[in-house]
């Protein structure tokens, strides 16, 4: 099973915008001495910081680690091929849940434009295309759901007196809620 985590930018972070600043670059300060573009990398990215965050829970240096560090997609926005999977939320990682309502926080997305990310308006940009296209298909979407119902009405007046049958015992089936699933009456 692969877990793709889709809007990186828009994650919380607990403790106020300014707190989290100066942590970070604390952290941006960090650098070998002798030689600077040896070790360490630190990646601006809202995607590569949840990626390093979640890097040092896992015993990544394991073999069972980097299978569970492979199987991990993080995309600062939604990519096209998860653009029309079913998306779902983990309750207990929500902010509302596990962060008190009178707790500062900040957003991924702001920290990393602050320290040198430069991609935060067009990913806001990108996600607008998105909404607007979801839009668009889902209005489609229910016109279509509406002209199904609409004929299926229309078969069941024109066939009403053929489906009476002269047998009892014969089957009907009718549509439950117009879900599209039939339901055998007997």
């Amino acid at each position: 099973m692969v877990a793709a985590i889709c809007l990186a930018v828009w994650m919380s972070l607990s403790g106020h915008f300014y707190r989290n600043k100066i942590k970070f670059l604390a952290y941006l300060r960090k650098r070998c001495n002798v030689n600077p573009a040896r070790d360490p990398f630190h990646f601006r990215a809202p995607s590569r910081i949840f990626y390093k965050a979640v890097r040092g829970i896992i015993p990544h240096k394991t073999k069972r680690g980097q299978a569970a560090l492979a199987r991990l997609r993080v995309f600062d926005g939604i990519p096209s091929p998860y653009a029309k999977r079913r998306r779902v939320v983990v309750p207990i990682a929500m902010r509302v849940v596990t962060l008190r309502s009178d707790r500062k926080y900040c957003q991924v997305g702001r920290l990393s434009h602050e320290v040198g990310w430069h991609y935060l308006d067009v990913i806001k940009s990108l996600e607008r295309n998105r909404k607007a296209k979801l839009r668009v298909k889902l209005k489609h979407n229910r016109e279509l759901k509406k002209l199904t119902v609409q004929a299926r009405e229309n078969i069941a007046k024109e066939l009403g007196p053929l489906t009476k049958s002269s047998n009892p015992m014969a089957t009907r089936f009718k549509d439950n809620k117009n879900t599209g699933r039939c339901v055998a009456v007997f």
